[in-house]
């Protein structure tokens, strides 16, 4: 009895293929925006958590957010004192345009002392690191990412060759292993210089950002409690300041991540209940328009709940398959995001399914009351009204 229901269900859509497709437009439009959304979102917050992982738990970064508030790179190395305390990088960050012969381009230049390399895991594929000797004599070298080294030298070694940061020469001595991107951005674009050299540059003697390396994962929380210790002091103000280890970050991106989540599923379901609109309006056309059917069906013994199963059925059985189109369309949309981009995004199995289940919900709830209202119609009524 179902299948033929459902069978009865499809022959009525496909008969008037052009109507049902505008009514389920909604429903595809909707589906589609749903799971693509969803899914670019997720998998978007999936590789910066798993950036921000890769850099390991034992890393803090702390801002001074303050401009009156200075601590200089000198102050910062006395945490090297506290045995929990592995590592300790200042950094000083801008932007400056730089050139090599006819190609020029805007990059992020960073200041670094020489324990920026093991503070933040990074190694080099090619030459060296910045050593102190760099740091101590204000010597203009420079080590590139990955993405810079291409962008300025091609298919030549960058290693041994020079580059013009603003006004100034560096000799390249090293080019990093590729990072990837985080939430500043490609890393593999950044240009690392000594952190004494871009003081002289920018004329900024004080420290905004420095990292710390915890000793171990045990000793975070320690290491965490004596840099806030370290700029309370400094700054004389908790509010000057902030100190975020890698697990706050991690938790704020899962936040964030959720949060964006369902924003953008509830703004995109508002055109699933408009398609649900649709077609609880059609559907009522639909009982007009059959009003004979219904009389000539309940006059030779079909019951009540026959007349509401079908006119339900086909309800659903429309939502359905918009959503079914949606979903095809929507790996059709994140497939080519993920070719433009190299992001990696997938559909949301669990978004897709859910969406389904919620167009069927909507094909139930919108077409209760035309199947009711057809399923009360009297077949003497029925056959006068045709």
């Amino acid at each position: 009895m179902t299948r033929k229901i459902i069978r009865l269900s499809l022959k009525t859509i496909f008969h008037n293929k052009m109507r049902s497709f505008l009514t389920v437009l909604g429903i595809i439009i909707g589906v589609m925006a749903v799971v693509t959304l969803v899914s670019i979102t997720q998998g978007a917050a999936a590789g910066i958590t798993d950036s921000i992982s890769d850099m390991g738990s034992q890393q803090i970064t702390a801002t001074i957010t303050d401009e009156d508030a200075s601590v200089s790179a000198a102050d910062v190395e006395e945490l090297h004192t506290y045995s929990a305390v592995s590592g300790v990088a200042a950094v000083n960050t801008f932007s400056e345009t730089v050139k090599k012969k006819e190609e020029t381009g805007t990059y992020s230049i960073v200041g670094v002392t020489p324990e920026y390399f093991e503070v933040q895991d990074l190694a080099v594929q090619r030459g060296r690191k910045i050593a102190p000797s760099d740091d101590e004599c204000c010597t203009r070298v420079c080590v590139l990412g990955t993405e810079a080294a291409t962008d300025l030298f091609g298919t030549w070694d960058a290693v041994g060759g020079t580059v013009r940061i603003g006004d100034r020469t560096f000799q390249v001595v090293g080019v990093l292993e590729e990072q990837g991107s985080s939430l500043a951005g490609s890393d593999d674009s950044r240009i690392l210089i000594p952190y004494s050299t871009a003081e002289r540059m920018t004329g900024q003697t004080g420290v905004s950002t420095f990292y710390v390396r915890a000793s171990s994962e045990q000793e975070v929380e320690a290491a965490v409690s004596i840099v806030d210790a370290f700029l309370l002091q400094a700054t004389r103000d908790e509010d000057a300041y902030t100190v975020n280890n890698q697990s706050d970050i991690l938790d704020t991106m899962d936040d964030v991540s959720g949060t964006m989540s369902l924003l953008l599923g509830g703004i995109a379901a508002i055109s699933l209940v408009v398609g649900g609109i649709g077609i609880m309006n059609i559907m009522l056309v639909s009982v007009t328009e059959r009003t004979m059917e219904i009389g000539i069906r309940k006059a030779v013994g079909a019951k009540r709940r026959h007349i509401l199963l079908q006119f339900l059925c086909e309800s659903c059985v429309l939502s359905v398959l918009g959503g079914a189109a949606g979903l095809v369309l929507s790996f059709v949309c994140i497939r080519g995001y993920d070719l433009l981009t190299g992001s990696g995004s997938t559909v949301n199995l669990a978004v897709a399914l859910a969406s389904i289940l919620f167009c069927a919900g909507i094909g139930v709830v919108f077409g209760s009351y035309p199947a009711a209202k057809a399923s009360r119609l009297q077949p003497i009524d029925a056959l006068r009204r045709s």
